[in-house]
């Protein structure tokens, strides 16, 4: 028995749980592991040291003389396992109350575990920080499900990595996340959801029937953003860009972005078919097309303490849906490539973060998000890891999920990309909060995609002139006595003595009286002058000489030594020596190489993506060399001594979209 004794707390859960494993199929464990289990038996665990004092308190030991006493272990290890990976079946993530799904095999009942092994058993039997304080097993089950079926609902069973999985659960037990809220914390969340609300409910008021698409119901997404953001600065990421659809839109130009309360405003009023707004000059993006409000973008700059100065980017999107998921991934991308020197461009992932917020029917519903999700770890298009969050009100337009979707949850697309996710209620703003710094510390560590899928409703309909009680009466019969999330957070920080109730109530009338007063006043925005229309101008490349583009060719058909071409292909490259001379005979694909050289030479950085873009669809192009013996790669632009740019060329996947 000197070998168990080297194990102690969580490692002697789980060395037994191998024992277990070992008594069914002693194939199923290594053979080291093999060769001790065979001299176990019986397993005496009395003598085992603990992790403090060198010895187990004496309700923490347990003589294991029975192989009754094994399957008692096992029955609750499995428990334990379960709670963890199907718990979100039975978290309470509903704002509205709604029972979740729940799994019998996360009650005793169906675990097969006794109510006298709770506490019979020692703690030490469950690995993992929540073992760490429990005087005994039912501690760490009341523990474990406090945890995983709360309000959050962790859903990483997927996930294949066994380093990603413990990281995930050690940053759920030991409660790190949830326990970064401070009182002021608390109080600049209050004061948040009061003027997300506030703002909502003036629009209602004061512009009847207008349509907002309103955030209400997942209030709580601009605190997220906050969170992510603020995280980003202080990590030192300089860009962050974000794309959303229409949902809650005005709302994030608002409060996250900074955009004017007077701009909103005047755009409900005035056509935007000619440039007669007076934006900041910090904004960038205001659709001269025409657009209409929720459809369009900002770009402003926030400086928080302890942080660098972050460039924040919502893009417009005037296709509503996800169609602006690729373009972000694009934007983001291109702000982490360093393209100023010769070969690849370097890419600082965390020089720039994208953020991506989804509707619960489009996330499932639209093809582009597959393709999208698909992008994260190629070579090509990978950045980083993105942030997902879905702003989910559980309806689509008038459509429920059981029409809108075959899956349980509407995130269940991202399991198929290994993106761990995060279902959260609403209606708790700790919650939330805590989803979001665990989402970015993940994405820091891991370099992966992170989804968040935030559980609400929608508090009017799809927009604020329809009437969804015609389609989801009961639903709607609850919406309309449920409170808000600002109202619910604001009797918590009551009870808890942080902020008063009638400081709160005083807080949300404040914000509308602003409100007010900047609508009386926006007639007097100023205008932006008509602007004429630039014409524009053909531009003529520069003329490149006979002498240097030979210089290039030659540059182009040398080989580093030792590399071999795949005979047949070099027979043809070599063709193209004799092509720049007096014969003449260039074709297209020779020519756009010389076009790339003369480029680069330039100092104009070159990104070229497509599928079988290396090669050319019709094996014309052979931007890429695979040496016919080793399969190493050879770019012979990157070997262009005058080159004084990055040149990048990938194989894309297969996209329809």
């Amino acid at each position: 028995m000197d070998e168990l004794r080297s194990f102690y707390g969580p490692n002697a859960g789980y060395v037994l749980e191998l024992y277990d494993r070992f008594l069914q199929d002693p194939a199923s464990v290594d053979e080291a592991a093999r060769d001790v289990f065979a001299r176990w038996s019986p397993i005496d665990v009395a003598t085992m040291p603990s992790s403090g004092n060198g010895h187990v308190p004496a309700q923490h030991v347990l003589s294991v003389t029975d192989p009754r006493d094994v399957a008692r272990i096992t029955r609750l290890s499995h428990l334990a396992r379960t709670i963890r990976s199907r718990g979100h079946l039975a978290a309470r993530l509903d704002p509205l109350g709604n029972e979740p799904p729940g799994d019998p095999s996360l009650d005793l009942e169906g675990s097969g575990v006794e109510p006298k092994d709770l506490v019979e058993l020692p703690p030490t039997v469950i690995k993992g920080p929540v073992s760490l304080t429990a005087k005994n097993a039912g501690d760490v089950i009341a523990a474990l499900r406090d945890v995983y079926c709360g309000t959050t609902g962790y859903d990483y069973a997927h996930i294949q990595d066994a380093a990603e999985r413990t990281w995930i659960r050690d940053a759920i037990e030991s409660g790190r996340f949830r326990q970064c809220m401070d009182a002021q914390s608390k109080r600049n969340v209050l004061e948040r959801l009061t003027d997300v609300e506030a703002f909502e409910a003036f629009l209602h008021r004061a512009l009847p029937g207008q349509k907002r698409f309103s955030i209400e119901g997942t209030d709580m997404l601009v605190p997220m953003l906050d969170a992510v953001i603020r995280s980003a600065a202080v990590g030192g990421t300089r860009d962050v860009v974000m794309g959303m659809a229409h949902r809650g839109r005005l709302n994030v130009l608002a409060h996250v972005l900074g955009k004017p309360y007077s701009q909103i405003f005047s755009e409900f009023h005035r056509a935007t078919t000619s440039p007669t707004m007076a934006p900041s000059e910090h904004f960038a993006h205001y659709g001269w097309t025409g657009d209409v409000k929720y459809h369009l973008g900002a770009q402003t700059t926030m400086t928080a303490a302890e942080a660098v100065p972050v460039r924040i980017t919502l893009a417009p999107n005037p296709s509503h849906l996800e169609f602006v998921n690729p373009v972000i991934e694009g934007m983001a991308r291109a702000l982490q490539d360093r393209r100023d020197a010769p070969g690849l461009p370097a890419q600082d992932t965390s020089s720039a973060l994208a953020i991506l917020i989804h509707g619960d029917a489009a996330f499932p519903g639209e093809g582009v998000v597959a393709e999208t999700l698909n992008l994260s770890q190629l070579a090509g298009y990978t950045t980083g890891g993105t942030i997902n969050i879905i702003a989910n009100n559980q309806l689509g337009f008038t459509t429920g999920p059981a029409d809108a979707r075959s899956t349980l949850y509407a995130s269940d697309l991202a399991k198929g990309f290994e993106i761990p996710i995060v279902h959260v209620n609403a209606d708790d703003p700790e919650a939330c909060v805590a989803a979001a710094f665990l989402a970015y510390a993940y994405r820091e560590r891991f370099h992966k995609d992170f989804l968040i899928d935030l559980v609400g409703y929608r508090r009017w309909g799809h927009n604020e002139g329809d009437e969804p009680a015609f389609t989801q009466p009961l639903i709607y019969e609850q919406v309309r006595r449920h409170p808000s999330v600002r109202a619910i957070w604001a009797q918590a920080l009551d009870r808890d003595g942080i902020v008063p109730l009638a400081e709160s109530n005083e807080m949300l009338r404040t914000a509308v009286v602003r409100l007010q007063e900047i609508l009386t006043n926006e007639a007097g925005v100023t205008t932006r002058e008509e602007r004429e229309e630039e014409p524009v101008v053909g531009v003529v490349a520069p003329a490149v000489s006979a002498e240097t583009l030979m210089a290039y060719n030659e540059e182009l058909l040398a080989r580093p030594e030792g590399f071999t071409t795949h005979p047949k292909l070099e027979r043809n490259l070599l063709t193209r020596r004799a092509a720049v001379g007096p014969g003449g005979g260039i074709d297209w694909a020779h020519a756009e190489s010389l076009a790339f050289a003369s480029l680069l030479a330039e100092g104009t950085p070159i990104r070229l993506t497509g599928q079988d873009a290396e090669r050319g669809t019709f094996s014309q192009r052979h931007l890429v060399l695979h040496d016919a013996v080793t399969g190493s790669r050879f770019v012979p632009l990157h070997a262009v001594k005058e080159a004084r740019a990055s040149f990048a060329v990938y194989n894309s996947p297969l996209s329809e979209a």
